[in-house]
């Protein structure tokens, strides 16, 4: 495996074992054998082993004696946290890029908005949140803290690993989102204030969690995520 210019072997190894989890090619439960990986990434086993355990302290590999690594189970108190944390992270973001998106941008978030509507009440619950991640990633993609994007990517990460088989879409659900959308775009176009956009994109994060969590994981009570008015 050929690495980029400056990333080291255990950035490489990291970047594709954690690929693959996310892409689920590596299961819940799937065992991590470190002569495998290395024998497949065609380097030694140390930077390997460097990479299974930046991946153990970030929750998606576990590790038993005797046992070794295997690619953590999905847990529904994991992704109920996981998304709380992009809900959160993509509204900051969200708010921070709203002054620098441009018409293109704003044009090409109401071109994804209109994807979703046209498929309405029919769209495949797959097509909906691969559009509906690259309507809020365009909305995002300008944040000038890139810190705070990287978070964000790697929550993404996490979450496609803990979404699990589950595919549903709360009844009603993405015809709501739909009009939250147009909401959100309306006010970055009118050049809304950087907290008012963030309320907005935190509400609109929050109700998709409670229908996601409804669908998934009814066992589970997302908490309020809205910023209390005046904040």
């Amino acid at each position: 495996m050929s690495t980029p210019a400056g990333e080291s072997k255990s950035q490489a190894a990291y970047r594709w074992i954690r690929e693959r989890i996310a892409a689920g090619v590596y299961g819940p439960g799937y065992r991590l054998v470190l002569s495998s990986l290395a024998s497949d990434l065609s380097m030694s086993v140390v930077p390997v082993r460097e990479a299974v355990r930046a991946l153990t302290a970030e929750g998606l590999v576990t590790f038993e004696r005797n046992v070794g690594a295997r690619v953590a189970h999905v847990d529904g108190s994991q992704y109920r946290f996981t998304m709380q944390a992009i809900c959160m992270l993509e509204s900051a973001a969200t708010a921070l890029a709203a002054p620098f998106l441009t018409a293109d941008d704003i044009a090409r978030a109401r071109r994804l908005n209109d994807v979703v509507r046209r498929g309405l009440p029919d769209l495949d619950p797959r097509v909906f949140r691969e559009v509906n991640q690259a309507l809020h990633g365009t909305l995002y993609a300008k944040c000038p803290n890139p810190r705070l994007l990287d978070i964000i990517r790697g929550e993404w990460v996490r979450l496609g690993h803990l979404r699990g088989s589950a595919s549903g879409i709360a009844p009603g659900r993405a015809a709501e989102a739909v009009e939250e959308h147009e909401a959100l775009i309306d006010l970055i176009a009118g050049g809304a204030a950087p907290d008012e956009v963030e309320r907005a994109a935190r509400r609109h994060r929050s109700a998709s969690l409670t229908a996601d969590l409804a669908v998934r994981h009814p066992e589970l009570n997302p908490c309020d995520l809205s910023l209390p008015e005046g904040a």
